[in-house]
């Protein structure tokens, strides 16, 4: 089972590149995020006409996250249960395979720049509401993927040049250690666990600055699995190439594989 995340960066703008996306790459299961779009605006029938059930939780001009599945959804959770939040960030579905069911996310977590604003203090606070709704389901003992743009550069290793981001809300050391304490439940990070870390992991670039053709990235963009999940782990994929299409998402799709035989 192919399980993807990307951030579209406006689905009705990069419409055709996600397309071409689906049919090459063949996702069992995407999470989509940044939508930019309300749910009755959401390109659906196109979607739906290659073999997706789809389930959205939508915004207008900002946010807004998606789960696109080959398998039916079922219990669908929209926001993070208990926090009260205005912006649509969080969507969670079931699905049922021949190997029993399988929770699985798409999560946008707040950018929070600037740090000197209340935006930095909103960021904090979603990812420990995320945490603690995290923690609840490891205690459920289900298999799950929560799959996402974290807006969150774990290490070093994980951004072009360390010391230019110190101080942005992504890096910041808080921003670090809630991310650590989210893996520290005992969730496998599938990338960083399966392949080192660095200049080929990214999955970020700017528009501006010649970025991309410099290489000048950063990784954000993370699956983490509950132990059921991550004992199914078995490759992970970053599909870069999608950042050298005509009107491209600064962000590039980030699959996992999981043998669920």
């Amino acid at each position: 089972m192919l399980i993807a995340s990307w951030n579209v960066n406006s689905v009705k703008a990069r419409l055709q590149n996600l397309l071409t996306w689906l049919e090459e790459a063949k996702p069992d299961i995407v999470a989509l995020q940044e939508l930019k779009c309300v749910d009755e605006a959401f390109p659906r029938s196109e979607i739906e006409a290659l073999g997706y059930n789809i389930e959205t939780f939508g915004q207008k001009t900002y946010n807004g996250v998606a789960l696109l599945s080959r398998y039916r959804l079922e219990d669908i959770i929209r926001g993070i249960p208990g926090f009260d939040d205005e912006h649509s960030r969080y969507i969670e579905a079931v699905v049922s395979t021949s190997s029993g069911a399988l929770r699985v996310a798409s999560l946008y977590l707040p950018n929070g720049n600037p740090v000197d604003s209340p935006k930095y203090p909103y960021k904090l606070a979603w990812m420990a509401a995320f945490e603690k709704h995290a923690e609840i389901l490891m205690q459920n003992e289900e298999a799950f993927v929560l799959a996402g743009d974290y807006n969150a550069i774990p290490s070093p290793q994980d951004v072009h040049a360390p010391d230019a981001w110190e101080g942005d809300a992504l890096y910041r050391p808080e921003t670090r250690e809630a991310f650590r304490r989210l893996v520290n439940l005992g969730l496998t990070e599938a990338v960083g666990t399966l392949t080192t870390t660095g200049p080929d992991t990214y999955t970020f670039w700017d528009y501006q600055g010649g970025a991309w053709p410099k290489n000048k990235g950063i990784r954000i963009d993370h699956h983490l699995l509950s132990p059921l999940a991550a004992d199914k782990l078995v490759n992970v994929r970053i599909d870069k190439h999608t950042r050298d299409w005509e009107k491209p998402s600064d962000h590039v799709p980030v699959l996992i594989e999981l043998d669920m035989a």
